[in-house]
């Protein structure tokens, strides 16, 4: 049972404020290969590129689909980031993706992640996965929630019982 006055709920670490930073840092993404790109990335933009390895194949032989989710999420998530004010962190809440087509062992992906509006608390985002030749391979939006460190969390909710 957390301390008083401790949170009850897992906060993600304050992101670092560039996506220059962020890179260096590494994470998930860079786990399974992929890489930030400051130079292509901007206030409420970021792209993420790799080269597709044999272990991001699925048992059919072409990309796992947790590989399209991983990178747009990625871009998507981090172009949050560039509009994160001090003191404001955030988390996915909710990521859609659609696969279009397949990619292959060898081929490069590249995902490019926009937000779309961000207000207090919510920020929407949208995503695109291209191919070397320059195909869409996938289309992502989703949600994320920003909190501030300062920004109490609300106890929770007890569930009544029925007698």
């Amino acid at each position: 049972m957390p301390a008083k006055g401790e949170p009850t709920e897992p906060r993600p670490l304050r992101p670092l404020p560039d996506l220059l930073g962020a890179a260096r840092r590494g994470g998930f993404h860079a786990e399974v290969g992929f890489q930030i790109d400051p130079e292509r990335s901007g206030r409420g933009t970021c792209t993420v590129t790799g080269k597709v390895e044999r272990r991001h194949l699925n048992i059919n032989g072409v990309v796992h689909g947790g590989v399209y989710a991983t990178i747009l999420d990625t871009a998507m998530g981090a172009s949050v980031v560039t509009l994160l004010a001090e003191g404001e962190t955030t988390a996915t809440t909710s990521l859609y993706v659609e696969f279009l087509r397949a990619a292959r062992e060898g081929d490069t992906l590249t995902a490019r992640g926009e937000v779309l509006r961000r207000g207090r608390h919510i920020a929407f985002a949208e995503g695109d996965l291209i191919g070397a030749d320059g195909r869409r391979l996938s289309q992502a939006h989703g949600t994320w929630y920003i909190w501030s460190s300062e920004a109490p969390m609300a106890p929770p909710k007890t569930r009544r019982r029925s007698a």
